[in-house]
C-alpha cells in the first residue's frame, strides 16, 4: 500500500507526522506513507522546514490519501488552480482529512451534506462551505473519513490500517505507539472511535 500524506506550507506537525509514524508501522507488509507536498520544501506552523518525499502528482497514484491541517489551508482551499491539482478518487482510494483538511475535501465536493469532523478553529469555515459539522473526533462515510483535533490523527491511521489490512493490524499499530501502562486503554479508545465504521467487515484490499 502506497499512502500520500498531503502536507502543505504552514502544516501542523502532529497531523502529518503522527499519521506517518503509525502507518509506517506496516512497513514489513510492504506499506509506505509518504509526505506529499506541492513544493520541494514546506515549513510547519512552528517553523520546522522539511523536504517532501513525493510531489503532488503522487496523490493520483496512491492507494490512500490523508490530508493534514495547517494555518494556510484556508488560502489553499480558496485557490481553484491548486484544488484542480488534487486528483482524488474515493471509488478506488481511501481518503481521510483532519481539521482544516476537511475544508479541502468540502471544496472538492467529497463531503456534500454528510456529517464531518473538523477542529474548533476551522469549524465556521467548513460550515460556510455547506458541511454538517458534528461534535465528534472521527466519522467515516464509505471510503472518506474526517477527524477533528490534532491527536485524532491516530484514529485516521487506525481506520486506514483496519480498512486496508485487518483490525488486528490496526490494534497492533496503536498498541506499539501508545504510552507504556496505558496501551490497552489507547487501543480500546481508538477502536471504539473507528469500529462503528468497520461494521461491514470488508477491507478495500479484499
Amino acid at each position: 500500500m502506497q499512502i500520500a500524506i498531503l502536507t502543505l506550507d504552514g502544516f501542523n506537525e502532529l497531523d502529518s507526522f503522527i499519521a506517518a509514524g503509525i502507518l509506517n508501522r506496516m512497513k514489513s507488509q510492504g506499506w509506505a506513507a509518504h509526505i506529499t507536498c506541492p513544493t520541494p520544501e514546506v515549513t510547519s506552523m512552528a517553523g520546522v522546514t522539511i523536504q517532501r518525499q513525493m510531489p503532488l502528482d503522487f496523490l493520483a497514484e496512491a492507494d490512500a490519501v490523508l490530508i493534514g491541517s495547517g494555518i494556510k489551508t484556508r488560502d489553499y482551499a480558496a485557490d481553484p488552480a491548486f484544488l484542480s491539482r488534487l486528483n482524488l478518487d474515493p471509488s478506488r482510494q481511501l481518503i481521510g482529512a483532519q481539521c482544516s483538511g476537511t475544508l479541502l475535501l468540502a471544496k472538492l465536493g467529497l463531503i456534500g451534506d454528510l456529517p464531518a469532523c473538523t477542529d474548533l478553529t476551522t469549524k465556521p469555515w467548513v460550515i460556510e462551505a455547506g458541511v454538517n459539522v458534528v461534535d465528534a473526533p472521527f466519522v467515516a462515510h464509505g471510503n472518506v473519513a474526517t477527524a477533528g483535533g490534532c491527536l485524532a490523527s491516530q484514529y485516521l491511521a487506525a481506520w486506514m490500517i483496519a480498512r486496508l489490512a485487518t483490525v488486528q493490524d490496526a490494534e497492533d499499530a496503536i498498541h506499539y505507539v501508545a504510552p507504556v501502562g496505558e496501551k490497552a486503554e489507547y487501543v480500546a479508545r481508538a477502536m471504539a472511535a473507528v469500529g462503528p465504521y468497520l461494521a461491514d467487515g470488508k477491507t478495500l484490499a479484499a
